[in-house]
């Protein structure tokens, strides 16, 4: 992926995420509600936050890339979360979802709006089948997201991810190609 596919919804414009994103980053990763069922322990200092542009922008240069957006309102260019595609099985065509939203953007339908338009450009850009996705059984928030996007709940994972000095049991996800329905333009 030699340019970046940036993305723009109703509200939002999904772009790519820069070292200068880095301070913003940190706000939403060093916020522990925020991070809570994020997978990873809250950042601590802005280093944490640079390395993260730098792995997203790694994902892209992968045999099997993946694609992290940074959030933004389209008046704004400050991020207010990011999402995106990762751990792509390109003879599988299958890939994870994955997101975050800064706490201040919570209950206002972004996270929503921006799965969707990532939703659309993998089915067709990705030519994937299968999109996965494991929540945290407590994150009610996540798990309304998935099920409002057409997730069907697939199964739960026993302690699959480690973060704040213990193990967390996952629910596994899986959206179909034949299943998504895409919203009407």
């Amino acid at each position: 992926m030699s340019d970046f596919p940036t993305l723009r919804t109703q509200r939002l414009k999904l772009r790519e995420i820069t070292a200068a994103d880095a301070p913003q980053l940190l706000a939403i990763h060093s916020d522990a509600q925020a991070m809570r069922w994020f997978g990873t322990d809250p950042f601590t200092e802005l280093r944490q936050a640079e390395k993260l542009v730098e792995t997203f922008a790694a994902w892209r240069k992968l045999p099997n890339p993946g694609v992290r957006w940074g959030i933004a309102l389209h008046d704004s260019d400050a991020l207010i979360g990011s999402c995106g595609l990762f751990k792509w099985n390109r003879s599988w065509r299958c890939c994870t979802l994955g997101y975050e939203l800064a706490q201040q953007s919570w209950g206002q339908g972004y996270m929503h709006e921006a799965l969707t338009s990532v939703l659309d450009w993998g089915f067709d850009h990705m030519a994937l089948n299968r999109v996965e996705a494991q929540v945290h059984p407590d994150n009610a928030a996540s798990l309304k997201s998935v099920q409002a996007l057409g997730f069907e709940y697939e199964g739960h994972i026993r302690e699959a991810g480690y973060w704040l000095g213990r193990y967390h049991d996952l629910l596994q996800y899986g959206l179909l190609r034949s299943d998504y329905q895409r919203p009407a333009p």
